[in-house]
């Protein structure tokens, strides 16, 4: 039997995941639009928590930003109980402004749907609610949390996101991020990487703007889940999705 050099199999690793990555439709491969309709594209990107979206999938967001496509995230909380010592109306203002800051980093806009941090609730109300305000925007892509989280208000975002899919006729690609991976969530295997090392800065910076936040703790994690990430698909740093099994393919940026 041939004997395979550690730095053979890297390399030859590193192929396939790069070979994987490019069989998939990308917008980097038309200057703006969608690649086959040449549209803009209508993209979300859905978080529990002000800081959620950016740690996910806050390069991705910037990337499509950049290649003139509307981007929206959307927030299910204000997190309200972020603060240690701060009322809910005291901490709401000032994670909405942190919140306002990072947006306006990543070029993408920033909405609110209503729910309490730490007291997020799913019933019939609730689901129809989320379902009308992803209807109003119209999304062709959504990109939200992985359901298997160790935080319960992640959990629930995931499900009002997918119960607005599935009542949708699956009309947008729905794809799931991750967020300190291990730590909060967990059995997390990507279908789909996106390299972000362009945007990686700008990640960064978004999610330093929640300066009320541990993100010194808390980002240095994500950063090596993004360098391991980049490992896996052969860039220097990547995010990394789950594309539900029954949605479509969406146009990802590259």
């Amino acid at each position: 039997m041939k004997c395979i050099a550690r730095r053979d199999m890297l390399g030859l690793f590193t192929s396939v995941a790069g070979a994987a990555t490019m069989g998939l439709p990308l917008v980097g491969q038309s200057k703006k639009g969608d690649p086959v309709t040449g549209r803009k594209l209508r993209v979300v990107v859905a978080g529990a928590h002000p800081d959620d979206p950016e740690f996910g999938c806050g390069g991705t967001a910037a990337l499509y930003a950049d290649l003139s496509h509307e981007v929206v995230i959307l927030y299910l909380t204000r997190g309200e109980a972020g603060i240690h010592g701060k009322s809910h109306e005291e901490a709401a203002a000032i994670r909405t402004d942190e919140s306002q800051k990072a947006c306006k980093i990543l070029k993408v806009r920033p909405m609110f749907a209503g729910q309490i941090d730490g007291s997020t609730e799913i019933n019939s109300t609730r689901y129809e609610e989320f379902r009308k305000i992803l209807e109003a925007e119209n999304p062709d892509i959504v990109f939200t949390h992985w359901p298997i989280d160790t935080h319960p208000d992640h959990r629930v975002t995931s499900l009002l996101v997918y119960d607005a899919w599935k009542n949708s006729d699956k009309k947008f690609a729905l794809y799931y991020y991750e967020v300190v991976t291990g730590f909060e969530t967990q059995h997390f295997y990507p279908t789909d990487y996106v390299d972000i090392t362009a945007t990686e800065a700008r990640r960064r910076a978004a999610s330093f703007a929640h300066v009320s936040q541990r993100i010194d703790h808390w980002y240095p994690v994500q950063d090596l889940i993004s360098q391991f990430r980049g490992n896996e698909s052969g860039h220097k740093y990547s995010e990394a999705f789950v594309r539900h099994v029954q949605s479509s393919y969406a146009s990802l940026p590259r």
